[in-house]
Parts: C-alpha cells; structure tokens; sequence
C-alpha cells in the first residue's frame, strides 16, 4: 500500500489536471459524496463554504475560467489518523498564490482549505524585498526617514485621500490597518479614544484577556516569550500603542465619525469626521466598520427605570467598582462581561448579585484550551512545530458544518473532568447548559456571540455565596432605590448594571448611514445553525464578516484577537486587489436573510 504522502502527491497531480483540462464533472468525482471546499478569497473572492459534490460542481463551472488554477505542490509529508490522510500544498492563479490543506478519505478528498496568501506583483515587502529605509549617496533634497513619515501624516487625510477609512481602532482596527500598510494601500483608522490601547484601558482595572497568549498574537509582531499567558487589559493597552507606532500606522486618534454617505457614480465614500474638534472630510472607496464583533448596546427598558435614583449603565460603560464600597449592585446577566463586573465589584467590598435570565455555559480557562485547543495555541503546540500562522489554518480547515460534531465529545470530556465543579455550581443555583447540541461554548460563540463565560475566578464566589445568585428570573421594574424581579423579589440597589450585551454590527451601519443601508447589508455574525439568536437557513460561514456585503465598499472586521489577526489577511489583499483594479468578480454571495 502507498505511503499518506505518495496517496496525496498522487490526489493532487490528478486534481490539478483535471482543472487544467477544465474537466469540472471528474473533479467532483475526485470528493466524496458528503464534502466541503472551503475557501478563502482565492477561488471566489470571498469567504464561501462549498458543500456537496453540486455546489463544487456548480463553484467550478463559474470560476475556473477566471482563476485558472495550477502549480499544486505538496508542502511537507502528508500524516494519517486512522482512515484519513491529510496534508499541505501550495498553487497558482492568474493573480495570485496559495496555501491550502487537503483530507482525504479512501482516495477521495473530504474537505479542502484553499486560502490566498499573497497578490502576484504586489507582495508585502518582507524578508528579500524588504524596503532599504534610505537613500545610499548624496545629494540636494533628499528627505529622511522623518520628514516623509510626517509628509504622509500631513497630506492624507487632506491634499490626498486615503483608499480606506477603518472606523474604530482598537485591536481589529490596528491589526487591519497593519496589514494594509504592508501591501502599501493608503489607509486612515478613526478612533474616538485619546490613545491607542484606550478601548482596554479604559475598562475596569481587574479586566484580563480570557484567552491564552499563544492564541492572541497580532501578525508580523508575535508577543515575546516572557508574555504572560493571560494579559492585564493596561499590558495589552501598551501593547496596542507600541504597535501602531512601530508599524507607522496612520491613526487618528480623538477622532469620531458623524456620518458617511457612499456616493454610487464616483464610488466613494463621504465620511465626515471630527479630529480634535475639527472636522474633515474624508472620501475613501472603501469604508470597513471595525468596532469589535458586535454592534451597540444593547439596553432594556424596564417600567420605573427613569425613577432610579442610583447608577445605571451598560456593561460597556462599567470603569470599575472603585466607588462602590458597601453599595447595593444588581448586575444583570450572566456571561462573560457579568461574571468579570460582579468580581470586580466584590474585590471593591460592594454587595453584588448577579441576575441570571437563562443558561450559561461555563468552562474554566485553562481546562477550555486546554481540551479544545491545547494542540493548536499553547506553548507544547509551539514545541512541536506548529507556529500561530499554522494553527490558524489547521482551524480554518474544518468547516463549521463539521465543527459542532467535533466540539461535542470536548465537552463531554470537559464535562466529566470537571465534573465536581459543576455539581457545586449548579447546587448554588447557576443554571447551566452546553448548547442546544451539547457543542459548547466555541459554537455559542459563533453562533451567536454571546451565552458563556470562560471562567478566571468568579465562578467559585458564585459557589461560596461571595457573588449573590438570583436564577431563572429577571427585572420586571425598577423603583427609586431597589429593583423587583419577576418572582416577586425585591433586591436593594444603588447601582444596576446591565450586562446585556450587543446587537449586531450592522446597527453601526444604520447609526453612521443609513437604515436602508444597514438593511441592504443585513445581520452580522452567526451561521443560520437554528439555534437560539442564530436562525436559519444555513449559510456556512458568519453573516457578512471580512468579506464583501450587498452595499458596495461596506465592510465589516472584527471578533477576537485570533480573528482579527487570522482574517485581516484575507480582507486586506481583497482590498488591495480593488485598489489595484484587478477583477474581483465574487462567487457565492448569497441573499441576506435577516436584517439584525
């Protein structure tokens, strides 16, 4: 029997010829009968799931004459796990070059990564074509580093105008933007905050990144090893800043949007902004929203609120319990920004009670990475070869159709593991669930961006009554000094928190825009699974998200740091490839199903 390397060089040398013979009916021959092609902008210019041998069929009829695909070579030696072997290989198109991973099963190939790592002739200038940063000789008028540095910061804005305006510059924004400076595209980020890093820094002081380091490195410049491996919001903050300075970004800081309009003959945008209490008007082709994974705050009304004579706010607005000694808090909710708020207000000795509406799903940090992402981002992952670059596209190689299945015997590992833990948190009253499907908390996220804390601590005051627990209940009014629960219960307050989440990103469309616009657009995030917050039908990849939507020139960037940094490759070079002219015709774009 043939070795997993020689099945797969063999798979690939006849894949790569029944397209360059345009043959599209023995290509599908070539995948099983339940099968999914996933690609990242270099077969469609887009961010599509293909499934079943009719939607690779039907993809290929419309595509390969464009994108004229050739040159797979395999990339290393192909492994094999029971009955599938899988492996690396990198391609050609017209205009660019490729990186894709391949399993196959029985001599037929299961799923298939295509992604595009880099535009033919416009390459980022790394490594062998990196710039010389001056001029060797001398001569009248030559201009130093500095001086063109702030040439540029002077002219674009003003006499010359940006290709792109990214709105919001926290991580997405800056991570974005970096990625566009390497392929040399004129960008400006908007941020409303004094500072780079203030979108962290301003949250409550105890605020920690959920997420492991080996998970949330930015690109070109990975965290050092001494990094610790869960960042105070200050150090990440820091961080931000350190970045935008040394990847020269051009960052407008103090700087809000008002408005913008896309103006249909010129194919612009009209953005109008306020810099420092000055406004300006920009007019780039591309206007991309990056204001995190979600939209705006979402606040519900309840009789008697305008009655409070306490504090209310947004969880997005909580600085920090500093000033709530011996006050009554209620924070309402019970995901990950709840838990974080009622530790933080217990650690400054006010008297806390979350209130829990439905079920949560609860993992502990570490155990979570540990179990569902210990061989991909963590330090033993390192160790063994596989860098972050690496570990984003063996993630991206299974389709989300797949990823719930395989989610769920991880949980079920999580479950008996810990299994202590969560009897103890379920006798304090914590209602707990893993899904709709039993896929826990990664699907929740996808699906709906919401539903789950990873758990740092707070679960444990829960446990031992440190938080108070009110379950299976909400607000049904609010007086001047308490709020009534729906069971009858009366709870004194002095300060309500509303951990209640987002809406969806298109809202900023609709605050920014238009109604209309944001409706064209559609909902952001989710993948149609039929599950709570998440209706159908399905649509294979998240609603709208790095990719183009039905307004032209619109885009939306955000998520965690791992998608911000994964993903913002694949937005920039389609951006890059407009910019650059080059058709861009784009392949399964399908209706938009639901307007928020």
């Amino acid at each position: 029997m043939s070795s997993p390397t020689q099945q797969l060089s063999q798979w690939l040398a006849g894949f790569g010829d029944v397209l360059e013979r345009r043959d599209t009916a023995a290509a599908v021959e070539m995948f099983e009968q339940e099968c999914y092609w996933r690609d990242l902008v270099a077969f469609t210019w887009n961010i599509v799931t293909v499934e079943g041998q009719e939607g690779i069929e039907a993809m290929l009829e419309a595509r390969l004459g464009d994108v004229q695909p050739g040159g797979w070579e395999m990339q290393g030696e192909a492994t094999i796990d029971e009955d599938v072997v899988e492996g690396w290989f990198t391609y050609e198109t017209t205009v660019a070059r490729g990186l894709g991973h391949v399993r196959l099963r029985g001599g037929k190939c299961r799923t298939l990564l295509t992604t595009m790592v880099e535009l033919k002739g416009f390459e980022e200038k790394t490594g062998h074509r990196r710039i010389k940063g001056t001029e060797h000789g001398v001569f009248k008028g030559r201009k130093t580093w500095l001086e063109l540095k702030q040439q540029e910061e002077a002219e674009l804005g003003y006499t010359r105008q940006p290709y792109c305006v990214i709105i919001g510059g926290g991580q997405g924004g800056i991570v974005l933007g970096a990625r566009l400076k390497m392929l040399g595209v004129p960008t400006i980020i908007v941020e409303r905050n004094e500072r780079a890093g203030d979108s962290w820094r301003n949250r409550y002081k105890s605020l920690c990144l959920h997420d492991p380091v080996w998970y949330d490195h930015l690109p070109y410049i990975p965290f050092p090893d001494h990094w610790p491996v869960f960042s105070p919001k200050d150090k990440v903050g820091d961080w931000l800043e350190m970045y935008v300075k040394v990847m020269e970004l051009n960052y407008w800081h103090s700087t809000e949007c008002k408005g913008a309009a896309y103006d249909e003959a010129a194919g612009q945008w009209a953005v109008t902004v306020d810099r420092a209490g000055k406004t300006v008007e920009l007019r780039p082709s591309q206007l991309i929203f990056a204001t995190g994974m979600s939209g705006l705050p979402q606040v519900p009304e309840f009789p008697g609120a305008e009655t409070f004579k306490g504090v209310q706010h947004h969880s997005g607005k909580h600085a920090g319990g500093e000033d709530c000694k011996g006050r009554k808090c209620v924070v309402l909710g019970s995901n990950n920004s709840a838990h974080d708020i009622c530790a933080d207000l217990w650690e400054n000795d006010a008297d806390v009670t979350m209130v829990q509406r439905s079920p949560s799903t609860v993992v502990v940090s570490e155990i979570l990475f540990e179990v569902t992402a210990g061989d991909l981002y963590s330090q033993r992952a390192v160790e063994a070869g596989i860098d972050v670059d690496k570990a984003d596209l063996i993630y991206a190689s299974i389709p989300y159709k797949l990823l719930a299945g395989l989610q769920v015997p991880m949980y079920d590992q999580i479950r008996e593991q810990d299994a202590e833990f969560y009897d103890r948190l379920s006798k304090a009253g914590f209602l707990l669930d893993f899904g709709e499907d039993e896929s826990g908390l990664v699907m929740k996220y996808m699906r709906r961006g919401s539903g789950y804390y990873i758990d740092v601590g707070a679960s444990q005051m829960i446990i031992d009554g440190k938080i108070k627990l009110k379950s299976g209940v909400n607000i049904e009014r609010i007086k001047e000094h308490s709020v009534v629960l729906t069971d009858g219960t009366e709870l004194s307050a002095d300060l309500i928190v509303y951990a209640t989440g987002y809406g969806s990103m298109n809202g900023w469309a609709a605050k920014l825009i238009s109604q209309e616009v944001a409706d064209r657009v559609g909902k952001c995030w989710g993948l149609g699974s039929e599950t709570a917050k998440d209706p159908g039908p399905w649509e294979g990849e998240l609603r709208n998200m790095w990719k183009p939507t039905h307004q032209p020139g619109l885009w939306f960037h955000g998520g965690n740091l791992h998608q911000s940094r994964h993903y913002s490759q694949f937005l920039a070079l389609q951006l890059k490839a407009r910019m650059e002219g080059m058709d861009t015709t784009v392949y399964g774009m399908g209706p938009v199903h639901h307007l928020s």
